[in-house]
């Protein structure tokens, strides 16, 4: 029997329901069960695929193709499996499920309702990623109280009905603020959150304390007795500088082992953290720092590059040095002196983007990038501004330009992929998911890989056009990389250049903290002996 692991948040969002849910699958997946997480969100849009970066970070790309929430990201970085679009749940997913079922008569004339149809179809879902595993981790978007989160709850209390109250825990992500005029952590919030929690039916097995301080035994006592749940069944979860401390924090109050025996599993084994504990030691030994200018739309927000982030972090541990991000707005370079905004950089990077805001001061990071020699690393969006500077500054192609961005240039050398030419629905609709690269041998690519065949996953409508490919090979600029099933360009190099790649795809999808991206790790390498060589150069 498959086991379910709920979990919920309460008093304040964003508090870590996701590394929590991620952490606790990485330790049970290193004690050797078969782990896999869902995320239910609460919003109406079938997917985060049309929604704006500014008001909900990244979209993170599945393998099978699913524009998903950024904490599918998380969990595929903490338990390091790939999480498919079924491990998404949206009420936009459900609604459009039931109403299209609805609409073939498969209803038989019922009215159709909130309950029993809509939860059922949402059970339906956490029981289809929990075929063949031991064990589920289900976390519920948003805040207990939140009225379009109802539906989501009201599913997973009715679920022990379904499979068994004995086969269910309920963990409850809250928060436990400190209040500096009195010098006190207070755990008020804490108990009225779980009451709204009790009053929708759920009783919760496990209590998770976020705090900037300590939850000392006194704290934890008074939680459990306030809300019903055994001292020894809350724990905290005190703000950390690394989210890859939490599976440690967590295992060291033994929380996988209540988790466990709380769902009547046999602990086969202690979790192998042993390549987790080593990341760890080195995020602790880094020495130095590498400044890494991100050239991007959305860099006053957070989240909007986040597994770009993670990734740059990941290739600085592996280096031994510590990655400083360093955003730059992209139109500022349209505007500002390039020398003056990047001068200080060690490496340019220019991830993905849609539109044409922007895409000229990209274009001058690439510029500024390919004539100073420092190293540049082109995700999506960012191999293709490569390619339209190095056509117009290079190639003389001076109108050089993507059709995006200029439907009427001379000289498209990126171009709108022929399948993509009577699409109209804007969501789910890219070149989306994982598809095969030929790496070509020779290339500097083929080095870092270790290997002439790879699968990345992407998320574009334009590519770059083929019949250009003899003038930008002849100057220097070479194809390093084509996809074998429709012989498009995945990889381009600047052979004149020390370091200056540019992708189709988005490689930060598949880098692990124990495990970088070799790109990413290639990259922060570069920039490392440039860094080294100036210096030696300075004395």
């Amino acid at each position: 029997m498959t086991k379910y692991i709920f979990v919920t948040g309460g008093v304040v969002s964003s508090l870590g329901k996701g590394i929590t849910a991620a952490s606790l699958g990485a330790l049970l997946k290193r004690r050797g069960y078969k782990v896999s997480i869902i995320k239910m969100d609460p919003y109406i849009n079938v997917d985060a695929g049309a929604m704006s970066p500014f008001q909900h970070g990244e979209v993170f790309v599945t393998c099978d193709g699913a524009e998903t929430d950024l904490d599918l990201g998380h969990y595929e970085r903490f338990i390091d499996e790939a999480i498919m679009g079924d491990n998404s749940c949206t009420t936009g997913k459900v609604y459009s499920a039931v109403i299209q079922r609805e609409r073939a008569g498969g209803y038989n004339g019922a009215t159709v309702q909130v309950i029993p149809h809509i939860t059922n179809e949402i059970q339906d879902r956490i029981e289809r990623v929990g075929k063949g595993k031991d064990v589920v981790i289900a976390e519920i978007g948003g805040t207990v109280g939140d009225i379009e989160g109802l539906p989501f709850l009201e599913a997973i209390r009715q679920f022990a009905g379904r499979v068994g109250r004995k086969n269910i825990l309920y963990c409850h992500v809250t928060l436990v603020p400190y209040i500096a005029a009195s010098g006190e952590l207070k755990t008020k919030p804490t108990q009225h959150s779980v009451n709204e929690l009790r009053r929708i039916g759920i009783q919760p097995d496990v209590i998770v304390c976020r705090s900037q301080y300590n939850v000392g035994p006194d704290l934890r006592e008074k939680i459990g007795l306030f809300c019903s749940v055994p001292a020894e069944a809350v724990f905290e979860a005190v703000d950390s500088d690394s989210i890859y401390r939490i599976p440690i924090v967590l295992h060291s109050q033994k929380f996988d082992n209540l988790v466990l025996k709380k769902l009547g599993m046999r602990s086969v084994k202690a979790p192998d953290l042993r390549d987790w504990k080593e990341f760890l030691r080195k995020y602790d030994t880094r020495r130095g720092e590498i400044v890494v200018a991100l050239v991007g739309k959305y860099t006053s927000i957070k989240d909007a590059y986040l597994s770009v982030n993670e990734a740059l972090s990941h290739a600085g541990i592996a280096n031994g040095v510590k990655v400083r991000m360093f955003p730059v707005e992209a139109e500022d370079l349209e505007t500002g002196d390039a020398e003056e905004i990047l001068g200080r950089a060690d490496a340019i990077l220019v991830p993905g983007g849609f539109g044409q805001r922007g895409v000229e001061g990209k274009i001058a990071a690439a510029k500024y990038a390919r004539e100073n020699g420092i190293p540049y690393f082109g995700l999506c969006l960012g191999m293709q501004v490569a390619v339209i500077e190095f056509a117009r500054n290079v190639l003389g192609l001076s109108g050089a330009n993507s059709v995006e961005m200029d439907e009427k240039t001379p000289d498209p050398v990126i171009y709108l992929m022929k399948e993509q030419e009577s699409v109209t629905d804007v969501g789910g609709t890219s070149r989306l998911g994982a598809y095969p690269c030929k790496i070509c041998s020779g290339s500097k690519s083929e080095e870092i890989y270790g290997t002439n065949d790879i699968e990345e996953r992407h998320r574009h409508r334009f590519e770059f056009n083929n019949k250009y490919i003899k003038e930008f090979e002849a100057a220097g600029m070479k194809v390093a990389g084509v996809c074998p099933t429709g012989g498009q360009v995945e990889i381009m190099e600047n052979a004149n250049h020390p370091w200056m790649i540019g992708v189709q795809f988005h490689p930060e999808f598949l880098s692990r903290p124990v495990r970088p991206h070799p790109l990413f790790k290639a990259f922060i390498a570069a920039a490392l002996e440039r860094q080294k060589k100036l210096k030696k150069e300075a004395k």
